[in-house]
């Protein structure tokens, strides 16, 4: 965990809303997670890309069969979200970070983009960091191991670099780009999504980066 965040949470109060990468997590679970470390947020200021990802299809495609790669807590909210979980015949297939994936999968998702069947990401990422600060495999690594196979293959993320999330939390906050502010450790992810969005960006340094912290992109 960075520095300094539990007094940020206690400073920013409601002020403060998440905008992550996370494909593993619910809104729910994640404040849960929080909570049990002592910050405190609530489910409605946190925004994933995983779970944004399934609401926005649900809400395009009420119903849709779906080829899922996702973690459990992402599948039982497809499943809420009147998604059906279909491998055999699906509409479309969704890729999120899947601790459980496996070479069968990678098969059985390679199957279904070779024959045209649209495959939505959830998020870009390779990897995120651990307690530690060792990388962790992510969605990104799975799209890549799919492109290396399909080169130039087409799947579309909600997650950042895309302004979709902080473009929703800014709605959903009823707060104007201008009146914002951008944090975030990864110039290449938040940076560029803060700046899609039309938000100041500032970017923290994590321990052990090569970053410098405090640096302000308008």
């Amino acid at each position: 965990m960075l520095p300094f965040v539990s007094e940020l949470f206690a400073r920013c109060g409601e002020r403060l809303w998440i905008v992550s990468n996370n494909s593993t997590d619910t809104a729910e679970t994640l404040s849960t997670r929080l909570a049990s470390m002592g910050l405190m947020i609530a489910p409605a200021r946190i925004l994933l890309a995983g779970e944004e990802t399934l609401r926005r299809i649900a809400e395009d495609r009420p119903g849709a069969r779906v080829a899922l790669y996702a973690s459990p807590v992402l599948r039982r909210l497809a499943a809420r979200l009147g998604l059906i979980e279909d491998l055999t015949a699906p509409d479309l297939a969704i890729l999120a970070r899947d601790p459980g994936f496996s070479f069968s999968d990678l098969t059985g998702l390679m199957h279904h983009a070779a024959r045209g069947l649209p495959v939505v990401a959830t998020n870009p990422d390779p990897s995120h960091p651990d307690a530690e600060g060792f990388p962790v495999p992510e969605t990104g690594a799975l799209m890549a191991a799919l492109r290396a196979a399909l080169p130039g293959l087409a799947m579309p993320a909600m997650g950042k670099p895309e302004p979709d999330l902080a473009r929703i939390a800014l709605t959903r906050a009823g707060v104007a780009a201008s009146e914002a502010v951008f944090l975030g450790d990864t110039p290449e992810t938040d940076g560029i999504a803060a700046q899609r969005a039309g938000i100041d960006f500032v970017l923290l340094r994590r321990p052990g980066s090569v970053f410098q912290s405090e640096e302000v992109f308008a």
